[in-house]
């Protein structure tokens, strides 16, 4: 792991560990992780346009490496506005499609700031897409559609969450998430 990029990593593995794994907030990413099929790639760019290319960058090697089931593209200094981040959101969203990536890979969005439409931004509910840094989640739609079939009842999942991360409450939530930061140090 380059050095310039350990830190982002670092967190954002701590994250996936101590919040998404350790709460069961997505319950098929612990056996990803304990299979090694994850990527974690830091972004440095800032542009929206080298973002956008990074993106499709990262489909064309998905495309080339059966061995990666999802990839996590952390973008280190760029669109920490979450405002920003959700304008990047849908034009990576519409690339994809465009370049003829819908149904293949999908995205999943997760931001330091994420506040779902109409929710309070203090909401706990927030954390289930909360993360260290902006992120998108690049996923197989394939890998996803099996991992669905195989659990009971996924359509309950988002709505666990929410309850999960309510119980919780916002402060026990924005500390696991601090804590991330601390796991390179």
């Amino acid at each position: 792991m380059p050095t310039q990029a350990a830190p982002f990593i670092s967190a954002t593995q701590a994250w996936l560990k101590t919040v998404i794994i350790k709460h069961n907030i997505c319950p098929f990413a612990k056996r990803e992780l304990e299979r090694g099929s994850i990527r974690f790639t830091v972004k440095h760019d800032t542009g929206i346009e080298d973002c956008l290319l990074g993106l499709i960058d990262e489909c064309e090697l998905l495309d080339s490496d059966d061995g990666i089931e999802t990839s996590l593209l952390i973008y280190a200094d760029a669109f920490t506005g979450f405002e920003d981040y959700l304008d990047f959101l849908e034009l990576a969203e519409a690339l994809l499609v465009e370049q003829g990536y819908e149904g293949i890979y999908q995205l999943a969005s997760f931001h330091p700031d994420y506040c779902f439409d109409g929710a309070a931004p203090d909401d706990a509910a927030n954390y289930t897409n909360r993360s260290p840094y902006p992120m998108l989640h690049l996923l197989r739609e394939a890998g996803l559609e099996r991992a669905i079939s195989t659990y009971p009842e996924p359509e309950t999942i988002p709505q666990r969450n929410i309850d999960l991360t309510r119980s919780l409450g916002a402060k026990k939530m924005q500390t696991l998430l601090a804590a991330c930061y601390m796991q390179d140090k």
